[in-house]
């Protein structure tokens, strides 16, 4: 019977140490999710989805840091949806299934006006911001003659994967130029399929569209006598009262062993939210974007040719009042 009483007062005392500990840790957690609660600055949505492209891509990569920033600042439910880029976001956008996205100029310039890939218009989508620049890398060998867009004609071209951003860019640079898929012999594909075809003489030139330096033409100039060819800026002048999205930049000298800066055009991208997003909730992403670029910068090089200052270039969506506020107030601070 002692026995029994003194394994009974063991019990209740372990039972007794059990709950202390499990209500200490309880108070603890409960005590930390207040803090995370009381420290951040709340937004009005519960979720924060966000378009991207493929999983290895800048889009993705820059994307999925955004998320968890704006996962930890304001305990939203943020998460990155991978897609296949520009256009599949703005339809997504456009059916609420995304709050935010990150696509092209050039489709976006498409979605507001219902051309190209949509045959009606998007509304429901703002701009809060110019990212950094997308150059058209038009590569061909050494040896293929190819110097200018007008050599083209009559040769085999890699424009880009059917229906991407690359191959939007790739159709309307060529439209420019007088120039139709019908003068030219297409392969639709992608950076690496490219640039294999390249190096295996299958094509003469291709066009590569993306942030610099594009991994497939690092690789591809090793053994391979690399063409990059330029795009007048005069020329682009003319193309760009029509087709406002490209702009003139140069693929600095040194990039793909080049002995000069090549002139090129270049396209801004884009990051787009829901117009129906407060004002309020766009007004901190955006600020939280911008105040966090240093941090973001680890996760792609890209980052850096991001810049709160130019923002407001080139923007083809209309402006979020949110951004806007956002803008107006780092001018006034000025």
């Amino acid at each position: 019977m002692k026995q029994s009483m003194k394994q009974a007062i063991l019990g209740m005392s372990i039972a007794l140490s059990s709950l202390s500990l499990v209500a200490c840790g309880g108070n603890d957690n409960a005590h930390k999710s207040a803090e995370v609660q009381s420290g951040a600055d709340q937004l009005e949505t519960k979720f924060l989805t966000v378009g991207t492209g493929g999983a290895s891509g800048p889009y993705n990569i820059i994307g999925t840091s955004l998320t968890e920033l704006y996962a930890k600042t304001f305990g939203v439910n943020a998460k990155t949806q991978t897609t296949g880029a520009s256009v599949e976001n703005l339809n997504l956008l456009a059916q609420g299934k995304l709050e935010m996205a990150f696509v092209m100029s050039d489709s976006l310039s498409d979605a507001i006006s219902g051309e190209g890939s949509f045959s009606t218009k998007i509304d429901n989508v703002s701009q809060i911001a110019s990212l950094y620049p997308n150059y058209v890398q038009i590569v061909a060998s050494g040896t293929s003659g190819i110097k200018s867009i007008e050599d083209l004609r009559g040769k085999r071209v890699a424009v880009g994967a059917q229906g991407s951003g690359v191959e939007r860019a790739t159709r309307a640079l060529l439209e420019g130029f007088g120039i139709t898929y019908d003068d030219i012999k297409v392969d639709y594909l992608g950076y690496a399929e490219a640039s294999d075809a390249l190096k295996s003489g299958k094509l003469d030139a291709a066009f590569l569209t993306s942030g610099l330096p594009n991994s497939s033409l690092m690789e591809l100039q090793q053994g391979f006598d690399l063409q990059l060819v330029s795009i007048s800026a005069d020329k682009l002048a003319e193309i760009a009262k029509s087709k406002p999205f490209f702009i003139p930049m140069d693929i600095p000298a040194g990039t793909y062993k080049n002995d000069a800066d090549i002139p090129t055009a270049a396209i801004l991208n884009a990051l787009v939210v829901r117009s129906d997003l407060s004002e309020d909730d766009v007004y901190k992403i955006t600020k939280t974007l911008f105040e966090n670029l240093e941090s973001l910068k680890s996760a792609h090089q890209a980052v850096n040719d991001i810049d709160v200052q130019k923002a407001q270039t080139g923007l083809v969506a209309p402006l979020h009042a949110g951004a806007k506020r956002y803008y107006d107030e780092l001018n006034s601070a000025k």
